[in-house]
């Protein structure tokens, strides 16, 4: 298994009487791209403040890198983009870069590359005042590409960016941990996260609900079938399947089954002359299952 680069124990964080982040347990590893998801006030953002020694947790503790959040040595191997990025109006994307770069010890020949990498070297004199919102984000990213960091943790890097650039982040990030880096972002794009993710977390209201790979979240595939007479059908579908993996949606047969079992049904159904109006599989997406668990009754909701 890959190393682990960052933990989380019963994290907890509260302010005054309210619990932002609740006893959450969270696990990054070496060379992946983590999701951390969750709808806007789920305790993402303070979380990953938290993680960057930017808050102090109330209870629970958390590593980076297997130090303590906020340790110098910790911070010198993680580039972040928290919140809204920062710069000076007046100066260019690329002499803003610069005097990152050289407070970091780093040849101005870094800060160049990292505008490269988010391809805003065509814009790169231009004052950071005239940067559009989604041209300000790719230039935070730059910021924290700087010195190329182990982590990069990176709070919704996709905000504001058009079809393309969002193409070009999912590119972006995927060449980054292709390369050894690892990268823990939040996003509440869960069709982005998809695309790009080899783990997620879901969060929300401050409880961690799940963690896995988009796979293991996803599920085996789901077999739909619409066919006449609907009771045969049904009675077809249920001994193929089994009587708990089938379930009826209108006018349509839901199997949880995998896409190996279509031919057998298939056959089935013909067999005991049952017309076939559709037949096909569908994979749940993650939005469907981010969708299942925030909207779950809180009891019912894995801890």
């Amino acid at each position: 298994m890959a190393e682990t680069i960052v933990s989380t124990e019963r994290l907890t964080k509260t302010f005054g009487g309210r619990t932002a982040v609740d006893a959450v347990g969270l696990t990054v590893r070496r060379g992946e791209v983590y999701g951390f998801l969750g709808p806007n006030g789920a305790g993402k953002t303070t979380t990953l403040r938290m993680l960057l020694g930017l808050v102090r947790p109330t209870a629970g503790t958390a590593l980076v890198h297997g130090l303590a959040p906020g340790d110098p040595r910790a911070v010198a191997r993680t580039g972040s983009l928290v919140e809204g990025p920062g710069f000076y109006p007046y100066l260019s994307g690329r002499e803003n870069l610069r005097v990152l770069a050289r407070f970091q010890g780093l040849p101005d020949a870094d800060a160049d590359r990292a505008l490269e990498r988010v391809d805003l070297t065509g814009r790169g004199r231009d004052p950071a005042r005239s940067y559009s919102l989604g041209m300000k984000q790719r230039l935070g990213v730059a910021a924290a590409l700087l010195g190329d960091p182990d982590l990069l943790v990176l709070d919704e890097p996709t905000n504001g960016l058009d079809p393309a650039g969002m193409a070009d982040m999912r590119a972006l990030l995927v060449d980054v941990a292709a390369g050894g880096q690892t990268v823990l972002l939040s996003s509440h794009l869960l069709a982005e996260v998809q695309e790009v993710c080899d783990r997620v977390g879901i969060i929300d209201a401050g409880r961690l609900l799940v963690e896995g790979t988009v796979a293991e979240l996803r599920g085996s595939t789901e077999i739909r079938l619409r066919a006449v007479p609907a009771d045969r059908a049904l009675a077809v579908a249920m001994a193929v399947a089994g009587d708990d993996a089938v379930r009826v949606e209108g006018t349509e047969l839901r199997l949880a089954a995998p896409a190996g079992r279509v031919p057998e049904l298939a056959r089935a159904l013909v067999a005991a002359g049952v017309d076939i109006a559709a037949l096909h599989t569908v994979e749940r997406s993650l939005e469907e299952i981010f969708f299942d668990l925030t909207t779950a009754p809180r009891e019912e909701v894995p801890a």
